[in-house]
């Protein structure tokens, strides 16, 4: 089974400090373990560069995954090789064996089908469980699945990945708001542009508003600007007024004169930043804006934070937005968290449970909803 087992680690201890991708795999193991399997686990860790390193071995996560389980999991120092091939051999059913981290070998990134056939001949079956790393053409992520014609499948994961994705995409009632933050507009170009055809609100903050109030000829001081973007940003303005979405941007920042969190900081309108100054957090006037929409709003899709979210001194428009989103939820709308950093958000919040579905997968999830095809998931069709 190939889970996503990419989970940050203390710098100095080494040990998990996030276990939310290990919950997220346990029923897909768990399931096959009650059926009498046995199951033997590929994952990545990191991006080593060149083979094995030891901060990011998975060594370091088998007791965590083990709690999780609530059974001893087994650990092989490789994922191919001897030590692999006679742990895997001797698995019983019920029990469960972690093989180390895939990319210690570059041929898991190349997808190199040599490589996929010596993980492939470990086991009898194929599962895909891993949709953070769907939208990659890897050995162990796809390559993998053509060994196993008949006998493979998505886990329990994938396919709720996949499900509420589409319940966004193909299903959602109206008014549909999409929530936009994070840094740069050049990474949410193709999903806005793919969501126009289908959003009534677009809500935009972090630092990819400040590109948006530049091309519209606002004085943004130091705050980020992707100046090759601003006819974009021109562009998706143009064609949402054509389609009639209303576009939301904050029109107020909380600005501070240095990127700190003892900065000074003070509330001005977003188009008038002094020089020196940077909007690092959504103001005061667009957070009662930006939740007054999302909790009239029926379905709800929200991926990247409104501010530097990590400083407590920039996390308020983040988690009005958090707290609006499980506002809107309670009173019955669908709501999606993206992965990646809205994921983190919701966590720090303490809204996780408090909203309809977060998606262990960033990259996946913005492909998916930019119409890519996911050759993990297709690898499985």
């Amino acid at each position: 089974m190939r889970v996503d087992f990419n989970v940050p680690l203390h710098k100095e201890t080494l040990q998990v400090t996030d276990d939310t991708r290990i919950r997220a795999a346990v029923p897909s193991i768990q399931k096959i373990l009650n059926d009498g399997g046995s199951v033997i686990l590929m994952s990545h860790l990191g991006r080593p560069k060149n083979g094995p390193e030891d901060k990011f071995s998975l060594q370091h996560i088998v007791s965590k995954v083990s709690d999780n389980l609530g059974c001893e999991v087994q650990f092989a120092n490789d994922c191919i090789g001897e030590e692999a091939v006679s742990k895997a051999a001797h698995l019983q059913a019920g029990e469960v064996l972690l093989l180390e981290n895939v990319r210690f070998y570059s041929e898991e990134e190349k997808g190199n089908r040599d490589f996929a056939a010596k993980l492939a001949a470990l086991g009898n079956f194929y599962v895909n469980d891993a949709f953070g790393t769907a939208h990659r053409a890897h050995a162990s992520t796809t390559i993998c699945a053509e060994f196993f014609p008949e006998n493979k499948a998505a886990g329990l994961l994938l396919h709720a990945e996949v499900a509420n994705a589409d319940k966004v995409m193909k299903e959602a009632q109206g008014p549909f708001t999409a929530i936009m933050g994070g840094a740069k507009v050049s990474d949410k170009i193709l999903i806005i542009e793919n969501l126009l055809d289908r959003i009534d609100h677009l809500i935009i903050g972090g630092g990819m508003a400040y590109t948006f109030w530049k091309a519209q000829g606002g004085e943004i001081g130091n705050s980020l600007l992707e100046e090759d973007r601003l006819e974009t940003c021109v562009e998706i303005l143009k064609k949402a007024k054509e389609k009639n979405v209303t576009v939301h941007l904050p029109m107020d920042s909380t600005i501070a004169d240095a990127f700190s969190n003892d900065a000074t900081t003070t509330n001005c309108e977003s188009m008038g930043i002094p020089a020196g100054w940077m909007g690092l957090d959504i103001g005061e006037k667009a957070r009662v804006d930006f939740a007054e929409v999302i909790k009239n709003s029926k379905t709800i899709l929200w991926n990247g934070p409104m501010g530097v979210f990590e400083m407590d001194s920039f996390a308020a428009g983040t988690r009005t937005i958090a707290e609006a989103v499980a506002a809107a939820t309670h009173n019955g709308a669908f709501s999606l968290i993206g992965g990646g950093d809205s994921a983190a958000a919701v966590n720090k919040f303490g809204f996780s449970n408090a909203v309809s579905y977060v998606s262990t997968g960033g990259g996946a999830l913005l492909e998916y909803m930019e119409g890519k095809v996911l050759p993990g998931v297709a690898a499985l069709g």
